[in-house]
């Protein structure tokens, strides 16, 4: 099914206090955040897509992080829980936006599970085991998808914060990785495209379509997907990245 659709939520003022799991906090510059993220759905308008746009919430300061509140399918959407619980407000927003669009079921706790670590390949979903999603959370997951018709593949995840930050989709056949924090051998048989070794955190691109967007400042991986023949857009996202959030993280995207 073919992207036609996205939410987004506007970036917070609070970023600054973002969850932070494996970087150092460093100086975010809010109002280039807000310049980048406007850029992103400029790009995401550009390329067909129906955007719904949330308002920031100066109380949750990763709201624009939308990606991890639901995993959404052609049939159904499922709502998250966050395993980090400052970020556990930030579901009912992403519930009445998803509303009438999906028919929706919900992750409750023990159980916690974040949408960065779904990884959908056709009717594959790649699950990390990470920091944020737990056991349980995979079984729900798992309980959710398989009645549809997916595959729940577990994934071990290593030194980073979600599975995408280690491995995303290319196109159907190909994915972009950092074979250092996932087992590239989980994603058989797909081709597995590497990063440039010297940059780690460059896995991260969002595909809509037939189109990958990919952060420039990674300019060795950002050359190794040039020369693929793929419809590669660049968009800077550096702010974002010192809030250990990437490309796919601020939307989700809806066929």
């Amino acid at each position: 099914m073919r992207t036609s659709a996205a939410i987004l939520r506007g970036v917070s003022p609070a970023l600054a206090r973002c969850e932070l799991t494996y970087r150092e906090r460093e100086a975010i510059d809010l109002a280039l955040a807000v310049a980048q993220h406007e850029a992103y759905a400029a790009l995401l308008r550009s390329l067909g897509l129906e955007l719904a746009e949330l308002p920031a919430d100066p109380a949750l300061p990763d709201c624009c992080f939308v990606e991890d509140l639901a995993v959404v399918l052609d049939e159904a959407a499922l709502l998250t829980m966050p395993g980090a619980a400052s970020r556990r407000d930030e579901r009912p927003s992403i519930e009445q936006a998803l509303h009438g669009r999906r028919r929706l079921e919900r992750v409750e706790l023990p159980a916690t599970i974040e949408g960065g670590d779904v990884l959908r390949m056709d009717r594959s979903l790649f699950v990390g085991r990470s920091p944020r999603t737990n056991a349980a959370g995979i079984a729900a997951l798992r309980a959710f998808a398989q009645p549809l018709g997916y595959r729940v593949v577990p994934v071990e995840v290593l030194g980073c914060l979600h599975l995408k930050s280690a491995v995303s989709a290319l196109d159907d056949q190909r994915v972009l990785a950092n074979p250092a924090w996932v087992d590239a051998g989980a994603f058989a048989p797909f081709e597995l495209v590497p990063v440039a070794p010297e940059e780690p955190g460059a896995a991260n691109v969002l595909r809509v379509n037939e189109t990958v967007i990919a952060h420039p400042g990674f300019p060795r991986t950002f050359e190794r997907l040039a020369a693929l023949s793929l419809d590669l857009r660049p968009l800077d996202v550096s702010e974002f990245l010192k809030a250990e959030a990437a490309l796919t993280c601020k939307s989700l995207l809806l066929a």
